[in-house]
């Protein structure tokens, strides 16, 4: 039995006790600061995309202690600034090359939690100006400390495996540009093109201990619009003499909900959400303008053209009906660096990972998931057309009993993106460092 109290003391033993299918192995577990304080160091430290300072330390630190070559600062935004990601490598013999990705960002919400190790971090919203609190509001703290534990184990147990781990701290997934931005700077160049790619997220959705993977389609792909609604400004008490491009704003949102609902194919879903409107200074004041920020979710292009086609011929309506000269027509701008392909789960390695999860946490705790409309960027890793295999899966985080009275009582604990989502840090962890240790050994074991 490994020593668990030099990981994470309780919490890896009672992850060692969930039942093990016959034959299973256990990870070895070397010394190093706990997990827990690690994990609690990143929740109350977070940095939004293009800002992970601390995470970025925190991962580079302890995979040089844990024995890897690393490498910071690894990713080029189209701006030209360097990113904060993190690739950590440990050779180990002939063999196949395996990626584990760890996502490292947070969210511009206001933690109300009320943990003893809650975020009170402000700071400028990158977009607004405004000030907002910044919190790890989707887990990706969890994700950065398994990453560490998970470097611990497979360095420890060099002798049960072969081939090279390339370990990922990835900057900026919340605005979708960060896995881009490491191909930018050539990461599979420089440090070996994976022949695989595993990565996990956390959710509310499931008890802490337990696993489940989709097979095949597994999350959503996204394109990010902007939107500039105009008209033409003057006073609020004479709205007769402009163009309230307020009011016009209003119409196309309410307008563009029937793009899923009556143009695309209700059997291919799809999602149209403006996450942010921001117009005008004074109550008694129309403004010129009205920005709007639009997230899109789909599963096939067809779709995403069927969206932004919409779109686009519903700003013209707009202009036309409001009687706006074309120079006040309004702005519709694609994302594209704020966008991400859909998340397919290669059949094949999911089902491999699968085994490996039922081996690691008993059958039992393992499910088959559906797909979800919730979008990532750890597809574009595998390039365009699913040139590398992923298997990308789920890692319960909610205490059980909880989870089973709030679904008692018709709804759901606080999930990802919300201020008062809360991770059950040392099951939640010491399973997550379990499973992806297991399914590592697994992808890359002696035969």
């Amino acid at each position: 039995m490994p020593r668990c109290d030099l990981l994470l003391g309780a919490a890896c033993a009672a992850a060692l006790a969930l039942p093990v299918a016959a034959g299973a192995a256990e990870p070895a577990a070397p010394a190093g600061p706990g997990l827990v304080e690690i994990y609690k160091t990143l929740h109350s430290h977070p940095g939004l995309s293009h800002h992970e300072e601390t995470a970025s330390t925190v991962v580079a630190e302890e995979l040089r202690r844990a024995g890897y070559a690393v490498t910071d600062h690894v990713g080029v935004y189209p701006d030209g600034s360097h990113a904060y990601g993190v690739v950590g490598v440990l050779k180990n013999g002939p063999g196949p090359t395996l990626l584990i990705r760890a996502d490292m960002d947070a969210l511009p919400i206001l933690e109300e939690t009320g943990l003893p190790y809650a975020s009170h971090v402000m700071t400028k919203s990158p977009t607004t100006g405004l000030e907002v609190g910044v919190m790890h509001a989707c887990g990706h703290d969890i994700h950065s400390t398994v990453l560490i534990g998970v470097a611990r184990a497979m360095a420890a147990a060099r002798g049960r495996w072969h081939g090279t781990l390339l370990l990922v701290g990835q900057p900026s997934e919340e605005t979708v540009d960060g896995a881009r931005a490491m191909l930018a700077d050539h990461i599979y160049e420089r440090f070996g093109r994976p022949d695989m790619i595993v990565g996990l997220h956390d959710t509310n959705g499931l008890a802490a201990g337990t696993a489940a993977i989709a097979i095949g389609e597994a999350q959503a792909g996204t394109t990010s619009v902007d939107i500039t609604i105009r008209g033409i400004g003057g006073h609020g008490a004479e709205p007769q003499a402009g163009r309230d491009p307020i009011v016009l704003a209003a119409q196309f949102i309410t307008q563009m909900q029937t793009i899923v609902s009556r143009e695309n194919d209700p059997l291919e879903p799809a999602v149209v959400t403006v996450g942010s409107i921001h117009g005008g200074s004074k109550r008694n004041i129309i403004p010129d303008e009205v920005k709007l920020q639009l997230t899109t979710r789909y599963f096939t292009d067809h779709s995403r053209q069927v969206i932004l086609d919409g779109l686009r011929n519903m700003a013209a309506g707009l202009a036309l009906s409001a009687g706006l000269p074309p120079d006040r027509a309004p702005i519709i701008s694609i994302n594209e660096a704020e966008s991400a392909p859909p998340t397919y789960n290669d059949p094949k390695l999911a089902n491999r990972v699968r085994a490996a999860l039922a081996r690691s946490l008993g059958p039992d705790k393992v499910s088959v998931s559906e797909k979800v409309m919730p979008s990532e960027d750890v597809g574009v890793f595998g390039l365009e057309g699913h040139q590398i295999p992923l298997a990308y899966f789920s890692l319960g985080a909610m205490d059980a009993d909880a989870l089973a009275r709030a679904r008692a009582a018709g709804h759901e604990l606080p999930g990802p993106h919300n201020s008062h989502f809360a991770p059950v840090p040392d099951l939640t962890l010491a399973t997550g460092v379990k499973a992806m240790t297991d399914v590592a050994l697994t992808l890359l074991g002696k035969p």
